[in-house]
């Protein structure tokens, strides 16, 4: 049995085919301006004869529609789109209204909780967003943060203050793990860098101390580079956590 996996998150599309618990040929792009359709045709031509499609799709229903439209249009499998669920197994969502966890939280945490059974997690996706979800030992999802990734952090100061903008134009972009700068482009680049580093370790301390137990760290996403080296805590890179939850998932439904 064959599955096409599909990642549709705000910055790129990710996906890769499932063969048995094997996941093949991961491939990435960021997404074109303007209609996704092209880009998610060719990724479906080129998965071949495939027996279901998975998909967790943040970037909004325009993918949703094109990769239905698409599939009609080849006789593949209806794409089977997942969204967040109050329980999966030994996973439970911690929020106080399931479905307002983002779809590509809740798989990332069954793609985890598969991979480090047993273990207090604390997951960290660093991409347009930096979120991070914790879940006890018993599989329950302790509860989560969002704010900006560094690159959004920066972007939205330099667009609302004109002289900020302005300074910022121009400068080097080379930054090294230092505090402090000497121009205004790295100033805004380290600030938001050490700000996400700061909240990654404060969240971890305070689920430490709840949790009585500290938590194993993962991050993710194209961001961990810019964030990863101001941490002083000890941390594992955990590559593709929403297709490793979705291979959770078809596995579930029999795709093995």
């Amino acid at each position: 049995m064959k599955a096409l996996l599909i990642d549709a998150g705000n910055s790129r599309l990710k996906w890769a085919l499932l063969r048995g618990r094997q996941l093949l040929h991961v491939q990435a792009r960021a997404w074109p301006a303007g209609d996704p359709a092209p880009l998610l045709a060719r990724v479906l031509r080129g998965a071949g004869a495939i027996d279901a499609i998975y998909v967790c799709n943040v970037a909004g229903v325009a993918v949703t529609r094109a990769l239905g439209a698409g599939a009609r249009k080849l006789k593949l499998p209806a794409p089977r789109i997942i969204r967040s669920a109050d329980r999966s197994g030994k996973l439970r969502n911690g929020y106080d209204e399931p479905w307002r966890l983002g779809a590509d939280r809740w798989v990332a945490l069954l793609g985890a909780q598969a991979r480090f059974p047993g273990q207090a997690l604390c997951l960290v996706s660093i991409g347009t967003a930096l979120t991070i979800d914790f879940l006890d030992a018993r599989g329950r999802h302790r509860g989560g943060l969002i704010i900006p990734g560094p690159e959004l952090m920066s972007a939205s100061l330099q667009a609302r203050t004109a002289g900020i903008r302005r300074r910022a134009q121009g400068g080097s972009d080379a930054a090294g793990r230092g505090l402090f700068t000497r121009n205004t482009r790295q100033a805004l680049r380290q600030g938001a860098r050490h700000a996400c580093a700061a909240l990654i370790e404060r969240a971890l301390a305070g689920m430490a101390t709840r949790l009585g137990e500290q938590p194993r760290l993962l991050l993710s996403g194209g961001g961990v580079a810019q964030v990863a080296p101001l941490l002083s805590v000890s941390f594992q890179r955990y590559a593709e956590p929403v297709l490793a939850g979705l291979a959770v998932i078809a596995r579930q439904a029999g795709l093995e």
